[in-house]
């Protein structure tokens, strides 16, 4: 497997950012150019060249936004988004692109009570298929990342919604931290990530790396948390990762500073050790 996260260090070039990944140990990157950089194929290619010639395998282009928006403006803008972020992951060789599903209530990334009936599922599968079939990639796959109150919230789920998409460039991006919404989940994370890697491993082209903590305030509280200072089984999720492709990344996030992030590859280094994971 391979392992990567935010850079800490600027950069104004190809070079630039192959120097900032390799100061962090990495092997996987985020993508080092914004989709405002898509009418230039000259640089495109050039990151795509100096990834290659330093062995650093470009993870996603995220294409954050909410192609499900109640607001029509904002969906169409969601939806262009997400076509352009597409091109640009297929036109810079990354292993995919990667979105929510989208909300149809008033938060992008929040809950809504909308969101978990047939009638989004059916509107999530058009939706995708709308963003395919317009970019038509070669190279990379359009994914959805796991979600606790919106579908892809299960296994499960996710096989129904890849059967349904039926399109060979739709894959999965996995995060099990975003699938422990209740106790149970939590307390049994381990076979939770063992029957998720067992239903969607051959689709899965990137995954996130963080931790998640229980409170003991009343009710239930979980809390995202670097990873090794919570309770996510990190020896069951090496290990599952290293069946699959090797040069698959785990891509660490949503920690605030180059510390944190430091002490958290330290944490996911340790127990690839401990549990026999190379890491690239």
């Amino acid at each position: 497997m391979r392992l990567g996260g935010p850079l800490f260090v600027s950069y104004q070039d190809p070079q630039g950012w192959v120097f900032a990944v390799k100061k962090y140990g990495y092997s996987a990157s985020y993508c080092p150019v914004g989709i405002d950089r898509l009418g230039n194929t000259s640089l495109i290619r050039a990151y795509e060249k100096a990834a290659k010639d330093a062995n650093i395998v470009i993870a996603e282009v995220g294409a954050w936004s909410n192609p499900l928006s109640p607001d029509q403006k904002i969906r169409s803008e969601s939806i262009e988004k997400c076509k352009k972020s597409l091109l640009l992951a297929d036109e810079i060789g990354a292993c995919c692109c990667v979105n929510i599903a989208g909300s149809r209530g008033t938060k992008w990334d929040g809950p809504c009570a909308a969101d978990l009936t047939d009638e989004t599922f059916d509107l999530i599968v058009e939706t995708v298929r709308s963003i395919i079939d317009a970019i038509r990639p070669k190279r990379t796959f359009y994914t959805l990342e796991t979600m606790p109150w919106m579908y892809p919230d299960s296994a499960d789920n996710y096989v129904k919604i890849i059967k349904a998409i039926a399109r060979k460039q739709f894959a999965v991006h996995f995060d099990p931290v975003n699938l422990i919404c209740s106790p149970q989940r939590y307390f049994n994370n381990a076979a939770m990530i063992k029957e998720c890697f067992k239903k969607l491993g051959p689709y899965i082209k990137s995954c996130h790396g963080k931790d998640i903590l229980l409170s003991e305030k009343f009710v239930v509280h979980l809390d995202e948390v670097q990873p090794g200072l919570g309770k996510l089984d990190y020896g069951v999720y090496l290990e599952e990762l290293d069946k699959l492709n090797p040069d698959l990344p785990l891509m660490l996030e949503h920690l605030s500073t180059e510390e944190e992030y430091a002490g958290a590859a330290k944490y996911v280094r340790r127990i690839a050790g401990e549990k026999g994971v190379r890491i690239i």
